[in-house]
Parts: C-alpha cells; sequence; structure tokens
C-alpha cells in the first residue's frame, strides 16, 4: 500500500470547547487519503453547529444517543471503510499537520502502527510526555506492565480490528489494543510524536473504576498469577517515579 486510506473516528458528545481543536487537526493533514468520521451522542450544547461548519470535509456523520462511549466507537468502526483505523476522540490532536504522512511513510505497512504521546492542558499547553515511553517492539504482551502506546497514537489495519468488548464502561480500549496485537503479525514505532492527548477525560475522572476495570482485563490476557507479579512490578516503577519525579502522568 503506497498510499494507504486511514479512516479516522472521533466520538464526542457535549464537548463544543474542544471539539474545533480535533477537527482542525485532521482536515488540516497533508496526506489526503483520509476518512473522517465523526460519532456525535446527540450533543446539545452547540457541538453540532461546530461539526456542521466543517461539514464538508467529514465524510461521515452521525448523530444520535448511544449507550456509552465504545458503543459510538463500535458505530465508528462499522462504518470505517479504510486501511487502517485511529480513534481520535474530541479535545485529542495529531500533533501536526504531517503526523498521518509520517505514519504512511515510516509506518511500513505494518499491521499496527504507533508513536508517542505528548500530554496538553486545556488550554493546548503542551505538560509533558506520557509516564509509559511507547515500546522499540510492540505485541499483545507490551501492556502487561501499564498501557504504554497511547489509544490515540495507535493506528491499527481494520481488517484486525475487533468491535470494543462493551462490558468494559472505562478501559475497553485497553483490551481491543491487546486484542488487536494478538491479531498482528507486524508492528512498527515511528518513533516520533504522533498524538496531542487533553489530560482529563472520564477514565480518569472515575480513576478506581477503571484501574478495576484494567485489572480485570489484564487478568483475562495474562492470566492471575502472572498479573499479580506484573501489578507488584507496576506498584515498584510507579513508587520510583513519583520518588523521582514527584507525580505520575498515564
Amino acid at each position: 500500500m503506497t498510499s494507504p486510506k486511514i479512516s479516522i473516528i472521533t466520538i464526542v458528545y457535549n464537548n463544543v470547547r474542544d471539539i474545533e481543536h480535533t477537527i482542525l487537526s485532521v482536515i488540516n493533514q497533508t496526506y489526503t487519503n483520509i476518512e473522517y468520521i465523526i460519532i456525535d451522542g446527540a450533543s446539545t450544547d452547540g457541538t453540532l453547529d461546530i461539526i456542521h461548519k466543517y461539514r464538508g470535509s467529514i465524510d461521515v456523520l452521525v448523530s444520535e444517543k448511544d449507550s456509552g462511549i465504545y458503543d459510538a466507537m463500535n458505530k465508528g468502526l462499522t462504518r470505517a471503510t479504510g486501511d487502517y483505523v485511529l480513534f481520535l476522540n474530541s479535545g485529542d490532536e495529531l500533533y501536526d499537520n504531517n503526523t498521518i504522512q509520517t505514519i504512511v511513510d515510516k509506518g511500513n505497512g505494518a499491521d499496527i502502527i504507533y508513536g508517542e504521546t505528548k500530554l496538553v492542558d486545556e488550554g493546548r499547553n503542551i505538560v509533558g510526555d506520557r509516564r509509559h515511553k511507547a515500546p522499540n517492539h510492540f505485541d499483545w504482551k507490551s501492556f502487561q506492565y501499564g498501557m504504554n502506546v497511547c489509544h490515540q497514537a495507535i493506528y491499527v489495519k481494520r481488517d484486525i480490528a475487533e468491535p470494543y468488548d462493551l462490558q468494559y464502561k472505562l478501559s475497553a480500549d485497553v483490551d481491543w489494543v491487546i486484542r488487536a496485537a494478538k491479531n498482528a503479525k507486524t508492528t512498527q514505532n515511528v518513533n516520533c510524536y504522533v498524538a496531542r492527548y487533553l489530560v482529563g477525560g472520564m477514565s480518569q475522572k472515575r480513576h478506581k473504576q477503571s484501574l478495576k476495570e484494567r485489572y480485570a482485563i489484564f487478568e483475562k490476557h495474562y492470566g492471575t498469577v502472572q498479573n499479580w507479579i506484573n501489578h507488584g512490578i507496576i506498584a515498584l516503577r510507579l513508587i520510583k517515579h513519583r520518588l523521582v519525579h514527584g507525580k505520575t502522568r498515564e
């Protein structure tokens, strides 16, 4: 594939403050073979007015009630026709206008292509990097010590991307990436920043529930005993990080 189609899916509900940043980061890409899909949960705060400003640059727009963020993501996945899919939710951005071109040029046609992420605050200021650095090599075991590739920085071939498991309300993306990695034959780190992630979100607001779900997901994929060992290592690494940096980032 010399010019693969990239399906970018944005999920949004009542986020008039941030949605335009996400849209502009997609439609201003220098790479042109992009399919842009927005799944809106029937917003009532003016979000749809912003979306309609750019309707000519949006390939698919759905605005209807859903059963949660992962139900909405499944709607987007069902409608995607690209070679790769990327989920870039409202408030998050592609790193710069050349990001998709970089993904295509450096991705080597791998089943999963990924890179690094910068964290930004509500004022769109960069506040730092994620605590977990993307690994040089990525496979389904790479998440056993934490989610070391941001969901907004991972491109998955559509034919290996299964639906999100709706039993998880906050961490289904972790399970989704692990399952995709199990299906992948090749992965490629492009070794550069590819996303800007807006700090916050539902999983951070409901942090305890999110952690419980992640624990259950890791146990399902890695086994009970290995999961205990892994979480012991995670705890030790977190303590070390706090001693060095004073606070943690996702």
